[in-house]
């Protein structure tokens, strides 16, 4: 176990938070979807563009740099950094942004997201990325047909339903709960409620994934903007602090993760031991979770991983009505990857930020006013009652995590 020190927590808050619309034809650059979901996230934290002075992002060889993207908001930046990631960044960048603030580099950072992820670059192994050479991770994966999120991943889900028993029709509810919580949001791709049975009768895409176990592809642009928490005080909205960050923890091995240790073990099961420290909790005070659901099964062995559920229990845990709003701990209350849109788990962490404001953007008759009425029926209320602590899992592949905890 990593034996953290608590000296971080509470000192860091994300202020603002912004996203474009998610489509499945944009029509516009990264340049300007990001343009407009940085400003977004700009005019949501009550600042002004030059009180904004670092730059993050992450991007596959298909957004926009930094630098660019802040001269077209007439922003001066002391630091700004790229970098190469999908999947797990937003909560390590995170990190990176309290550090680089914590050494006095910048004093507020923009950390965005922006992708064509379905008119151009798209994720499996079509679009541009088909005609890409193989190089780096390629050489272990594309000669074994390991092309595709969904092949690549496979072999991980496939030896827990072998060792644990574990069930499509269990691991389907993470579907059945994301839709439920996409109808009650406005801005998802995918509003419509299905079933266990809608999900394992869709077509096989690579076992043991249907079509309906498979996340969204979405054009997009996502930002979140981190702040010192004695600035964040004088600032629009109530501060929400972050209390633990694990970020890009991997297993022993990146490439052929499954010749060390269990194969269905995830990289949760070592960043747990670095946030819940550092946080000062464990699972246990958890309210709400959002876990990174590239598939049905990621979020499943992660909530595992993480200690919601004992190992092997997964598959019990999602079919239980835990994970959806009116349960004991939801987990993705705006439908996710699997039914809002696909951000490489940026909108997992607004998601989790207007939840601990009170203020997600549903169809509430006075939701504007910052009222809700809990109500499930189909395109009300996902506002969870009283939420105090939520927590991020992310996730770029079997091997590497990512973990945020954030508070009211």
């Amino acid at each position: 176990m990593v034996v953290q020190e608590r000296g971080i927590r509470d000192r860091y808050c994300i202020v603002g938070v912004g996203e474009t619309e998610y489509s499945r034809n944009s029509g516009r650059t990264t340049r300007a979807m990001a343009v407009e979901a940085i400003r977004k996230a700009i005019l949501d934290a009550g600042l002004t563009a030059a009180g904004v002075d670092g730059m993050l992002s992450y991007q596959n060889n298909d957004s926009t740099f930094a630098p660019f993207v802040a001269s077209d908001l007439g922003i001066r930046l002391n630091f700004y950094m790229d970098v190469v990631g999908g999947g797990s960044s937003t909560e390590a960048l995170i990190g990176l942004a309290m550090g680089a603030i914590e050494v006095g580099m910048c004093r507020t950072v923009a950390i965005f997201r922006s992708m064509n992820g379905y008119t151009e670059v798209r994720i499996g192994g079509t679009g541009a990325r088909a005609a890409a050479p193989v190089r780096g991770p390629d050489l272990a994966q594309r000669p074994f047909g390991m092309t595709s999120a969904g092949q690549n991943f496979a072999m991980t889900f496939m030896r827990h339903m072998y060792d644990y028993g574990t069930t499509s029709e269990q691991v389907a509810h993470v579907k059945v709960a994301h839709s439920k919580h996409a109808s009650q949001n406005p801005k998802a791709l995918l509003k419509e409620r299905v079933t266990v049975q809608d999900v394992v009768g869709s077509r096989w895409i690579v076992k043991p994934l249907h079509l309906l176990d498979c996340c969204v592809e979405t054009d997009n642009a996502t930002c979140v903007i981190v702040t010192s928490a004695e600035r964040a005080r004088d600032l629009r909205h109530r501060p929400i602090h972050v209390m633990g960050v694990a970020g890009r923890v991997s297993k022993p091995r990146i490439d052929f993760h499954w010749a060390h240790g269990p194969i269905s073990r995830v990289a949760g099961y070592y960043a747990k031991d670095i946030v819940f420290p550092m946080a000062g909790i464990g699972p246990e005070d958890v309210d709400v979770t959002g876990s990174y659901d590239a598939f049905t099964f990621t979020t499943m062995l992660q909530l595992e991983e993480y200690g919601f559920c004992k190992k092997g229990e997964g598959g019990a845990y999602v079919s239980s009505g835990i994970i959806e709003l009116g349960g004991k701990r939801p987990n993705n209350t705006s439908g996710g990857h699997l039914c809002e849109g696909y951000t490489h788990g940026m909108s997992m962490v607004i998601e989790n930020v207007r939840q601990l404001r009170g203020t997600v953007d549903d169809a509430c008759p006075r939701a504007a006013e910052g009222v809700h009425t809990y109500d499930d029926t189909p395109g009300r209320c996902r506002q969870v009652k009283d939420a105090e602590i939520t927590m991020n899992l992310g996730w770029a592949v079997p091997p590497t995590g990512s973990a945020l905890i954030l508070r009211r």
